[in-house]
């Protein structure tokens, strides 16, 4: 499977279309900044991380993860630095041959992703 990472503190993009011809599915998750932190407005949030490890665990997570879900692709982006209100925070694209590997692999990073992966937000901007 091929994986790719990006975290940076780049506006996310969305990923590139399909062009293996042996890719049937597209399964795709972005993540938003809500207007709304624990009740109060905000104008932005402001992750941080430990990018070397962050890499790290989210390149095993996606290969133990494809043993169980096999797909083809998976690109993860993830924003770090000041994300305002209405921009995403994290993207995910995974390929895949067949829909259901995919959305199994797609929701079974994200619910591991907040647990293990050394990203943090850190502070909110107040509206």
């Amino acid at each position: 499977m091929h994986i790719e990472i990006l975290i940076n503190n780049v506006v996310i993009t969305p990923s590139p279309r399909l062009s293996d011809p042996g890719v049937g599915a597209l399964a795709e998750f972005t993540g938003s900044v809500r207007r709304e932190e624990n009740g109060q407005p905000i104008a932005a949030l402001v992750y941080e991380a430990y990018q070397p490890m962050a890499e790290t665990v989210m390149r095993r997570l996606l290969t133990e993860l494809a043993a169980k879900h096999p797909c083809l692709a998976v690109r993860v982006q993830h924003r770090i630095g000041i994300v305002p209100v209405g921009e995403a925070a994290i993207h995910i694209a995974v390929q895949a041959r067949h829909r259901a590997e995919a959305f199994a692999l797609l929701a079974a990073f994200m619910d591991r992703l907040k647990q293990d992966v050394p990203i943090w937000k850190t502070d909110t901007l107040p509206a």
